[in-house]
């Protein structure tokens, strides 16, 4: 939900210094979420993320655009949810994964971007997993396919 995280990512700092094709984008090894999102398909769990940009887009959010097309060649489903269309939501303060509607963990970043000394957080709180089920489905349903969108 944020517009900008851990900016000192080496792959980030290297798409601003225009590298845009890196094969080790696209590597497994490298990238090891594509692995386990494959895994997870093949197990037959479902791999969502639904993101909320503030529109014109920021050269993060560009730079998470960019590396989105081998997520979900991985079989990981991207949705977009332009900011301005989420106002009528209610949404949790963090950032966070749900889990098989049953628990959820949460991301802490600090005001710069980069992950907080206290970065996860978990609950299986019944109140607070529903609250971050109904947020997710609620922003899904308003969000643009990853194939669809077009960063402006």
């Amino acid at each position: 939900m944020r517009d900008g995280y851990m900016r000192s990512d080496p792959r980030f700092v290297d798409w601003r210094n225009g590298v845009r094709d890196d094969p080790a984008n696209s590597d497994t090894e490298r990238r090891p979420w594509l692995r386990l999102v494959a895994d997870l398909l093949a197990q037959g769990v479902e791999v969502c993320r639904a993101r909320i940009v503030s529109e014109p887009v920021s050269d993060y959010i560009r730079f998470q655009y960019h590396l989105t097309d081998p997520n979900v060649e991985a079989g990981e489903q991207v949705r977009w949810l332009p900011r301005r269309r989420a106002s009528g939501l209610a949404l949790p303060g963090n950032d966070f994964w749900l889990f098989d509607d049953s628990s959820v963990v949460f991301h802490h970043f600090a005001g710069d971007g980069e992950l907080a000394p206290d970065d996860e957080e978990f609950t299986d709180d019944p109140a607070v997993v529903k609250l971050c089920a109904d947020a997710f489905e609620a922003v899904w349903t308003l969000a643009v396919p990853h194939a669809d969108y077009q960063p402006t």
